[in-house]
């Protein structure tokens, strides 16, 4: 007889999810299926809470800030924050502070039953143990003697239960609103003299920007607004060239707010220009009215062997 030969494996293969796991031991959050498998709340509106629950106490949790450190738009965060609060995820309060401005204060609750409570749920310490009482050592014996007999003692009175201390609540850990206010940003730069054909250049150089980097597209609103700032670079004897190479070097990658960089960049990189005090300031280069040769002199007219030349003949 032939030896037999195995065509099929011993066991068909599973067409499910396998999974492979390790066991974390640093860095990791615990997040209830409730949450991971919810039948109603979006996978952006759970990963948010993921992320959320992730985050050290203090963290600002707000749709910029959120914006910031995710790839998602504000319109979809946004939408992620208004299920969480729908499914008790989430809670969101606008307090006003002590400088007076208003505040969103948020509370992040991993499991919805505490947002029912309407309470975060504390940490309790476990009461200690008593400890186990002593067992008394026995007295030597003493002889045996015949009892006297005594008066039947008086019964005593029942012990009356002491009362029990409350049970420590501990109170929940509110999260600080932040009060420190940022600085305002500086102004933008703006030209002295912004005649038409100054303004029309400055549109016309933002509105080229895309063509040397695809992110810096910007919008009519965009141009309206930086446009007297470039004026203001041309008025400073800057070349379209220089301009341009200020503020398309060293982009960053991804690029998210094209018009806050290029604003920042025209105010923080302003040349000085005609700005500089007159006595450092480079006097203007003049052709001469006799020999037509150059030279600098704050008006038209002779150069100085011209001059003296000229001089010298009326002396004669």
């Amino acid at each position: 007889m032939d030896t037999p030969q195995i065509i099929a494996p011993s066991h068909a293969l599973s067409a499910g999810v396998v999974h492979v796991n390790l066991r974390h031991t640093t860095g990791f959050t615990i997040v209830g299926n409730h949450l991971s498998q919810h039948d109603e709340l979006s996978l952006a509106a759970r990963g948010l809470a993921v992320h959320i629950q992730s985050l050290p106490p203090g963290a600002r949790v707000g749709i910029k800030a959120l914006v910031e450190r995710l790839p998602d738009s504000e319109h979809r965060i946004a939408a992620a924050l208004r299920e969480l609060e729908e499914f008790g995820y989430l809670k969101r309060t606008r307090q006003r502070g002590r400088d007076g401005r208003v505040h969103t204060r948020t509370v992040s609750y991993n499991h919805p039953d505490a947002a029912s409570l309407g309470k975060e749920q504390p940490r309790r310490n476990p009461a200690p143990a008593p400890a186990p009482a002593m067992a008394p050592t026995p007295a030597p014996a003493a002889p045996v003697q015949p009892p006297a007999p005594a008066p039947a003692p008086a019964p005593a009175p029942a012990p009356q239960p002491q009362p029990q201390p409350p049970a420590e609540v501990i109170a929940p850990r509110l999260v600080p609103v932040p009060t420190a206010q940022k600085p305002p940003p500086p102004p933008l730069p703006a030209p002295r003299n912004p005649t038409p054909q100054l303004m029309h250049a400055a549109a016309a150089l933002l509105t080229g920007l895309r063509q040397q980097a695809a992110q810096l597209t910007l919008t009519e609103a965009d141009i309206a607004f930086l446009a007297p700032a470039v004026a203001a670079w041309f008025e400073r004897d800057a070349s379209p060239a220089s301009v341009r190479h200020s503020l398309t070097a060293d982009l960053p990658h991804p690029l998210r707010f094209p018009a806050k960089l290029l604003r920042h960049r025209l105010t923080a990189l302003l040349p000085s220009g005609r700005t500089l005090p007159a006595a450092f300031r480079a006097e203007p280069l003049q052709n001469c009215d006799g020999c037509d040769r150059a030279f600098r002199a704050p008006e038209p007219g002779h150069c100085g062997e011209c001059a003296a030349f000229g001089s010298r003949s009326v002396s004669a």
